[in-house]
């Protein structure tokens, strides 16, 4: 696992450097979900690609900007689904975008799941790792180097608010949860990127960041391998909850297809209890 976590920060401050130096266009080209890619979707993904070819225990990787599965090594350990750049049409407006890894041991489903991490390229570079023996562990960029800062824990109750999907899409118990909260006093942080904004609820003490399913898209945009998984897993290892509209822990989805999308919602007790309340769910 070590060989992985040290490939991720490599990986990290090579993409880094893509951002501030690549072109910002679109290719010519769409990913497996129909979305244009960004000529750093595609850089990015390169990076990563070549990054692991060479690391023995990863016997293949699933990138959300391809179809299917990329075999590397037949006798390596781990599967690697990651998300290479998300919220890359940022990057144009010059906020905060970042890259997502689910390490998967076995099928590619929720309870097989070992390790996540993700990276956050932002006025610095940080990157946060978890594994199922404890916190999260959050580091910092420092001339090449990563530094260690400390353990990331959410607090019981937070005072962040990051709900996504187009408004006029929300069926009207989700528009009512969000409205209450804010009538508590909560604040909004949403960038229309999943990685800074799950990011900030996580160092600020907790919140929620909510992905309804809407009229438009009723399982929801983001995906469960590369993107939703990966974050429940960092979520519940901070002592919050990541469950998705019916109130299922989203580490126990058995994506059918890669590519496969859920409602999902991440966030501290408090708000998670909120959000079944709001939703018929059951305790």
């Amino acid at each position: 696992m070590q060989s992985i976590f040290d490939t991720i920060k490599k990986v990290a401050i090579k993409i880094d450097h893509a951002i501030k130096t690549e072109d910002l266009g679109y290719s010519d080209n769409e990913n497996p979900s129909g979305e244009d890619q960004l000529k750093l979707d595609v850089k990015s993904d390169y990076i990563i690609e070549q990054a692991f070819k060479d690391i023995s225990i990863v016997k293949a990787l699933v990138s959300e900007e391809k179809e299917g599965v990329l075999e590397l090594h037949d006798d390596g350990k781990y599967t690697i689904c990651y998300d290479p750049l998300d919220g890359s049409s940022l990057a144009e407006v010059n906020l905060s975008v970042g890259s997502i890894f689910g390490i998967y041991e076995g099928e590619l489903k929720g309870e097989n799941l070992v390790a996540s991490a993700y990276v956050v390229y932002g006025p610095r570079i940080e990157l946060m790792f978890a594994t199922k023996e404890g916190k999260p562990l959050h580091y910092r960029a420092n001339e090449g180097l990563f530094d260690f800062i400390g353990e990331v824990t959410l607090d019981e109750k937070g005072k962040l608010n990051a709900p996504g999907g187009t408004q006029q899409n929300w069926c009207d118990y989700h528009k009512t949860f969000v409205d209450d909260l804010f009538a508590e006093g909560y604040r909004l942080r949403y960038s229309g990127g999943m990685v800074p904004d799950l990011h900030q609820i996580l160092l600020k003490g907790g919140g929620i960041f909510s992905y309804p399913g809407t009229s438009d898209k009723p399982n929801g945009k983001l995906r469960q391998l590369f993107e939703v998984i990966p974050f429940a897993f960092m979520y519940e290892q901070a002592g919050g909850q990541a469950i998705n509209s019916k109130g299922m822990r989203l580490m126990e989805l058995v994506p059918a297809h890669p590519h496969d999308t859920s409602p999902c919602f991440f966030g501290s007790n408090y708000e998670i209890g909120k959000l079944k309340e709001a939703y018929g769910v059951k305790a």
